[in-house]
């Protein structure tokens, strides 16, 4: 259905998977639907209900498939925030509002019982505080069992199992197909002059741990990747560095930054650039991607370098058991408030906490303002999904 696509036919093509992708379930329309939250947040009576916290460098998009396992340079690997696009400084409130909705939504679709909603937004908290602290929980990965198989995945790959995955080859070419379409002449002169830049040569070397001496561009796709950035500019780009005999490889994502959708807050002092706001974001938040990512231009739009690990993947938070679910909303919480607290000073980190303390009721109670945005968001995404589906199934019937 989608295969390699002529540059001149990538839009109504884009659109379409997006709308395709968009209908498999509720949580996927959630993942691909930024905007409908924010939207909602924008409200003045909603804002007057969450807790304003201190102004910090939030992810946006808070969802669980933009939480998982990176690699730093060493290799050492951390769940983290891996997906930045909607990255502002910004209430931290609003991280954890977008992580319980997505966390609602994943249990609906694994069939649960709203009691464990209710559970694990509870959970999120008292996770979310401890991460907050500074102090990373230890978790027996035996009762969550999707992130486990995730993680020992991670530690074992190699190259050849990322150039399998992404590529589907480890030969040095993109294979074009479903996934990776021809580039244009402009695109292709574009993607040259970027690797032969210092800014392109500097990242590798922080990468390498040295400069390199040869750096060559094998091959290079536009990509059909994600849901909610479907339509703006994507690349996949092999790079062969070092000897031309024995090189090794990068496999490169370059993705075009836009706009934000989330709010930032008053005052907030980030970068002019789309691309540079996104590295910024990133360094603060998740450590071990921003140190692989790089502000760039390509065909007048600035985009993201970033440098793909065997180890960066995401989990799929499918058929879910209830204490499944629980554990994970604490954990994923947890990414989070070590994300948010980093940023933060031993005091500020205290406000914070104290200001989610009070908003607390005692026993079995999630906060108020979490579990009713999560309410209302919940009702709002899951009536905008099904008419979204008779919309596309409409157009399907038409096609």
């Amino acid at each position: 259905m989608f295969s390699n696509v002529r540059p001149d036919k990538r839009k109504p093509t884009l659109a379409q998977r997006q709308h395709q992708k968009m209908a498999e379930s509720a949580h996927a329309y959630v993942r691909g639907n930024t905007a409908r939250f924010y939207d909602w947040l924008a409200s003045k009576s909603v804002q007057a209900a969450l807790p304003q916290g201190p102004s910090v460098w939030i992810c946006g998009d808070c969802h669980t498939g933009n939480l998982g396992p990176v690699s730093d340079l060493e290799g050492n690997i951390d769940i983290q925030i891996r997906d930045l696009d909607q990255t502002v400084i910004g209430n931290p409130a609003h991280d954890l509002l977008r992580l319980g909705l997505s966390l609602a939504m994943a249990a609906r679709s694994s069939d649960l019982p709203g009691v464990t909603t209710a559970l694990m937004l509870e959970e999120m908290i008292g996770g979310y505080l401890i991460g907050l602290a500074g102090r990373t929980e230890r978790v027996d990965l035996k009762e969550v069992q999707p992130i486990r198989s995730v993680l020992v995945a991670a530690k074992n790959r190699q190259w050849r199992h990322l150039a399998q995955e992404r590529i589907e080859d480890v030969k040095p070419n993109i294979p074009l197909g479903k996934k990776f379409w021809t580039v244009t002449e402009e695109e292709r002169s574009e993607l040259n002059s970027l690797v032969e830049g210092d800014g392109f040569r500097q990242l590798l070397q922080t990468i390498g741990g040295k400069e390199p001496k040869r750096v060559e561009l094998l091959d290079a796709a536009y990509w059909m990747k994600g849901c909610s950035s479907l339509g703006n500019l994507r690349f996949a780009v092999l790079m062969g560095v070092g000897s031309k005999k024995h090189p090794e490889y990068r496999l490169l994502d370059i993705k075009e930054a836009t706009l934000t959708a989330a709010p930032s807050a008053k005052g907030a002092k980030m970068p002019k650039g789309y691309a540079d706001r996104v590295v910024a974001g990133a360094c603060a938040l998740s450590p071990f991607l921003g140190e692989r990512m790089l502000a760039a231009t390509i065909c007048r739009r600035p985009v993201v370098v970033r440098e793909l690990r065997p180890q960066d993947l995401k989990f799929e938070l499918v058929g879910l058991e209830q204490s499944e679910a629980i554990a994970i909303a604490r954990l994923m919480a947890g990414v989070v408030g070590r994300a948010h607290g980093r940023q933060l000073s031993r005091e500020e980190r205290y406000a914070w906490s104290h200001e989610l303390k009070s908003r607390h009721g005692k026993g079995l109670e999630a906060p108020r303002w979490l579990w009713s945005g999560v309410l209302d968001l919940a009702a709002l995404h899951e009536a905008a999904y099904l008419d979204h589906c008779r919309r596309f199934a409409m157009r399907q019937r038409r096609a």
